[in-house]
């Protein structure tokens, strides 16, 4: 019992500090936009860093956002040997949970949508293509990033699921509940009309 709780609390750890780096705030610092939890909702995420103009920031936040994630996986699984499945998928959940708590912002972070891609990109890929194409289906189409985000982590577990990925399925559905929450926000203004559209800005 002792060993297990010992191989899986590394990753965690690895995770936890790889999903905390808020690259959204540090790279629209290093760009001299200051605190981009002072621009539009607040966030430290690609959509609110597209608020300032700068689409090359976004998709570099988007893109860095995605990548811990993976990259959390990657080396829960290598570091965990014998545990190395359970210890990817805990190691993801960290670094999903890192983002969105990260304890270097008082742990106020971002809503986890590229984290929560990158972690299932490296758990079962067909999941990520799933989240991605819904998401792209309906941010072209109504131009809402919230409502695309709700509507792919919605389908993604039990789309994992019916592919025959159940534990990742599972791992995905504890991140969409955290997703919802932390997008009861948008959910409101979406129900009053009140969302900013994609490209909107501050």
């Amino acid at each position: 019992m002792l060993d297990t709780l010992a191989a899986y609390s590394l990753p965690a750890l690895i995770g936890y500090g790889l999903g905390s780096i808020p690259f959204g705030l540090l790279l629209t610092r290093f760009a001299g936009l200051g605190d981009i939890r002072n621009v539009g909702s607040g966030n430290i995420g690609a959509t609110n860093v597209l608020r300032t103009g700068h689409k090359g920031l976004a998709a570099l936040t988007l893109l860095l956002d995605g990548l811990k994630g993976t990259l959390a996986v990657v080396l829960g699984s290598f570091v965990a040997g014998g545990h190395s499945a359970e210890a990817g998928m805990i190691a993801g959940l960290a670094a999903f949970i890192g983002h969105i708590f990260p304890v270097w912002l008082g742990f106020k972070g971002g809503k986890g949508v590229a984290t929560y891609i990158g972690v299932v990109a490296a758990l079962a890929w067909p999941g990520a293509l799933v989240f991605v194409c819904l998401w792209l289906a309906v941010a072209v189409a109504l131009r809402y990033s919230s409502l695309a985000a709700l509507v792919a982590s919605a389908a993604t577990p039990f789309a994992l699921v019916a592919l025959g990925w159940t534990n990742e399925g599972l791992a995905a559905l504890i991140m969409s509940i955290f997703l919802f929450w932390k997008h009861s926000a948008n959910i409101s203004r979406l129900l009053k009309g009140e969302e900013p559209r994609i490209g909107a800005k501050s």
